[in-house]
């Protein structure tokens, strides 16, 4: 819980009773590699702080999935848009290693927000951070090549970026598998 607490002084000091508030809405939750955490057609209703792990952001098709984001230790994950809606996702989140999460769910969030002067802060705050991560992850599929989205990850998770499976790479920067490892070749 520690680097729950981090991450959120990052964005604003909390009092202790906002912080105990807070974290007593916190669920510890653990999933082995390869667990689906989020259905296509399920509701969204948690916001994830990763302590452990990598998760993927992917559109299923019969062939080959979509893979569209991913989350990494000490980041926030979350089927955003259906946690705010409230609505259906059309699209699965699914852990790629061993992941380790603290977890908040809607009803607790928004009480947090309705019942501490902070909340609301708090929410803007992570709202505006995984949308510029969106906006980010969009404006690169229309302003750079694959070579170039490839080294951005490279270059942001190197670390991580082994972990992840070269057929979700090559879905995420949009070219196969193939391409991708003529790319990778004078990069590593």
């Amino acid at each position: 819980m520690k680097k729950v607490k981090a991450y959120l002084n990052r964005i604003i000091q909390l009092k202790d009773t906002e912080w105990d508030h807070f974290s007593s809405k916190l669920e510890r939750c653990e999933y082995a590699r390869k667990s689906i955490v989020l259905e296509v057609g399920k509701v969204e209703h948690y916001i994830y702080f990763i302590k452990q792990g990598i998760i993927r952001y992917f559109v299923p098709k019969e062939t080959n999935d979509l893979t569209f984001g991913f989350s990494f230790e000490n980041d926030i994950g979350s089927a955003y848009d259906s946690f705010i809606n409230q609505l259906p996702s059309i699209y699965q989140i699914e852990t790629l290693t061993d992941t380790v999460v603290w977890r908040i769910n809607y009803s607790d969030l928004m009480d947090f927000y309705n019942t501490t002067q902070i909340g609301n802060q708090i929410g803007r705050v992570i709202g505006e951070e995984l949308y510029t991560k969106a906006i980010k992850r969009e404006l690169s599929l229309l302003s750079e090549t694959a070579e170039q989205r490839y080294e951005n990850l490279f270059h942001e998770r190197p670390e991580l970026i082994q972990q992840i499976p070269l057929k979700y790479i090559a879905s995420y920067i949009g070219i196969t598998p193939q391409a991708l490892s003529r790319i990778r070749k004078p990069i590593s």
